[in-house]
């Protein structure tokens, strides 16, 4: 990324050059020309308070659902007695028209709604025909990219009351006016402090709270939908992951708490690089961090395959590979948030949510890891029993289980070399939630422990970066580092555990200490 000249914009309130620069927050915008961009609604103004009421929320994607799916039945029949270009034509610009409407849909509403769509813009969906799934990821990626912001006027309110009515200009020499970035619950802004250090700030959308408590109360109601759907769920438990996950990503200073916790466990690092928070600015709703400068994920997805891979192998190492040198993990790894910087390494960004696993879960893991590979279904089985994934393990067949497990997690089990593509994730999720699945009589069968919902949410979403990158490499050898303590299995593996050695620290905890 290289930096482009821009005339002064006093209107704003500060002059700054257009940076393609990266900071912590989950989502790019580029609009150097301040044009409004094609996709956004045209009352943009109109549209910038989010719905806040379960009901509203809920209708709100109804709308769009049902509205669309109304036009294109229309479509269908109006293509009768076209010609098959003249339909096909048509039928894709209908296609690229419902993906603006979501992509405007989401933005406005943020939270868990926005969450969705950018999850669903790295992953191949299969209920979208495969000609058009291009239109909606491209659209999808906007939300990541390019989703849009609050204006100022509302943004500055939370400044002003987080700071005490104090001026910006006590804390900053100059203050972007215009977002760069936009998360699901905030956006971020260009800012210059008084020492002429350049930083990120993150500002919580007002209104944002009512509207994630919203959002929970729905998502109470697909867990419950889901525990119809695989009665050994824990309803309950997992609801109160999902809330004190949740809570836990609106407080912007429990945030920067666990990004100081990373950067200073990886200060140093060969190849990770977690940027500093400016604690004494940061606050509840506001979070200051260093400016980071590096490629986008789309401007990855353009590398060569080997550098593709090299990245991938670092968001496998950074994303795994914290549950054991740290005990901690993002459970947060979409595309947003990894940024290429100039000298090879990878800036991983928004800590707002994370969660922390004692010694025992993480040996209970290692176990079953360790059974997989052994081709043991027996101990296996055990392994699933102690995690708490089954209840009564002799009722279930121990065979089918491993096989289940290789169709999730293969791609690490499996002493091989394995690209990742997009049809391997398709089939991972079809694995884990689809009702077409042919494990699916399993899958009634087994439960998620609370404990473990951030872990699968956290793995299945390195694996679809992994698949937007086509990353190869033997991932299962890379995962042996930490769990017998093998010795490194890559250059940068190589890299790692010298790092961490020159710390005192030892290979890894668990497994390998007790063989």
């Amino acid at each position: 990324m290289r930096r482009e000249a821009r005339e002064p914009n006093t209107a704003r309130g500060a002059t700054f050059r257009v940076e393609r620069e990266a900071a912590i927050g989950r989502e790019r915008i580029e609009n150097p020309d301040r044009k409004r961009l094609l996709w956004q609604p045209s009352t943009v103004a109109d549209d910038s308070k989010i719905p806040k009421g379960r009901l509203r929320r809920s209708a709100k994607l109804g709308s769009i659902v049902g509205v669309q799916g109304a036009r294109y039945a229309g479509t269908k029949a109006a293509n009768v007695g076209r010609s098959e270009e003249g339909s096909k034509e048509h039928l894709e610009q209908r296609h690229l028209e419902t993906a603006m409407k979501m992509v405007g849909a989401l933005g406005q509403m943020k939270g868990a709604a926005m969450k969705l769509g950018q999850f669903a813009s790295f992953i191949d969906t299969e209920f979208i025909p495969e000609e058009y799934r291009e239109i909606y990821q491209e659209q999808l990626a906007k939300l990541r990219t390019d989703a849009p912001a609050m204006p100022w006027e509302k943004i500055v309110k939370v400044l002003e009351e987080e700071y005490d009515g104090e001026p910006l200009s006590e804390y900053f020499a100059e203050f972007e006016h215009e977002a760069f970035a936009a998360a699901s619950i905030g956006q971020v802004h260009r800012a210059e402090l008084l020492d002429g250090r350049q930083v990120a700030v993150k500002i919580q959308y007002p209104g944002i709270a009512e509207a994630l408590e919203a959002d929970l109360r729905n998502a109470g109601t697909l867990v419950r939908l889901a525990r119809a759907i695989a009665p050994g769920l824990d309803a309950k438990a997992i609801a109160e992951e999902l809330s004190e996950r949740v809570m836990e990503e609106l407080d912007y200073e429990y945030e920067a708490q666990n990004q100081r916790s990373f950067a200073r466990a990886y200060r140093d690092h060969p190849f990770i690089y977690v940027p500093e928070v400016i604690t004494r600015l940061s606050r509840r709703r506001v979070l200051v961090t260093e400016l980071v400068v590096g490629r986008d994920f789309e401007e990855i997805k353009r590398l060569p395959h080997e550098e593709r891979s090299r990245f991938g192998e670092i968001v496998f190492r950074g994303s795994f590979g914290s549950i054991y040198h740290l005990q901690h993990f993002n459970a947060d790894p979409h595309p947003g948030n990894f940024i290429l910087m100039d000298d090879g390494r990878v800036a991983f960004l928004d800590f707002g949510m994370t969660k922390k696993l004692d010694r025992e879960q993480i040996l209970l893991e290692q176990r079953a890891f360790d059974a997989a590979s052994r081709n043991d279904p027996e101990a296996f089985r055990q392994a699933l029993h102690d995690l708490g994934f089954v209840k009564k393990p002799s009722k279930l067949d121990a065979e089918r289980l491993l096989d289940h497990m290789r169709a999730v997690g293969g791609w690490y089990v499996e002493d091989r070399v394995i690209e990742i593509t997009a049809r391997r994730v398709m089939k991972i999720i079809e694995s884990t939630n689809d009702p077409r699945s042919e494990y699916f009589d399993l899958m009634r069968r087994e439960s998620i422990p609370a404990d473990e919902l951030m872990g699968r949410r956290m793995e299945i979403g390195v694996v679809a970066v992994l698949g937007q990158l086509r990353a190869k490499r033997n991932w299962h050898r890379i995962t042996r580092e930490w769990i017998y303590a093998d010795p490194p299995a890559t250059e940068l593996g190589e890299q790692e555990w010298a790092y961490f050695e020159e710390r005192g620290l030892k290979r890894t905890p668990g497994l390998a200490e007790t063989t």
